[in-house]
């Protein structure tokens, strides 16, 4: 008998939470907790223009080459996203002309990035490779955290504008 009462519960509780993240999703919201930005629950608001440099967004992460390293290494949650990826929330640096120099940290357009410092490896000291730079293409944008292990466009380029799913706007924040 107990053992019935315990699986019910956890049962209840597993539908519960499947629920739950359902009408996160649906809500347009969703549950950041990764170090990129602040942990806690983010609004995903429609854009009704174009991206611009400084906006603050969620976005699908390419799929293929980018996001199977990025998910092999761990740098990316699983997720919804073509690919298999999570939805990133990052900042657009950079939109479509604007030229990029990737050396020890960011110059857009000759103007240095603040907190772009790029690193050779890892927090687990595996090598990392920066992107090489050059113009954003156009229907591109080029992504970045100023958190210093942000996986961002420093190393795998602009990517694609058809992945973003709107702005981000933060609605409960957790600051461990």
């Amino acid at each position: 008998m107990q053992r019935r009462r315990a699986v019910a519960i956890l049962a209840a509780g597993g539908v519960a939470v499947a629920v739950v993240a359902v009408i996160v999703w649906l809500g347009g919201l969703r549950i950041n907790l990764t170090p990129s930005e602040p942990l806690g629950l983010w609004r995903i608001v429609p854009l009704a223009r174009h991206p611009a440099a400084g906006d603050l967004v969620v976005i699908c992460p390419p799929a293929g080459s980018v996001s199977a390293f990025a998910l092999g290494r761990g740098y990316f949650r699983r997720g919804l996203c073509p690919g298999g990826a999570a939805p990133l929330i990052k900042a657009i640096a950079a939109a479509p002309g604007a030229c990029i120099k990737v050396g020890a940290d960011v110059a857009i357009d000759g103007v240095p990035l603040p907190r772009s410092r790029l690193s050779p490896v890892d927090g687990q000291g595996r090598s990392l490779s920066p992107w090489a730079g050059g113009v954003v293409p156009p229907g591109h944008l080029f992504l970045h955290s100023s958190f210093a292990g942000s996986y961002d466009s420093r190393y795998f380029g602009p990517v694609p504008e058809v992945g973003l799913l709107g702005l981000a706007r933060p609605v409960l924040l957790f600051d461990p």
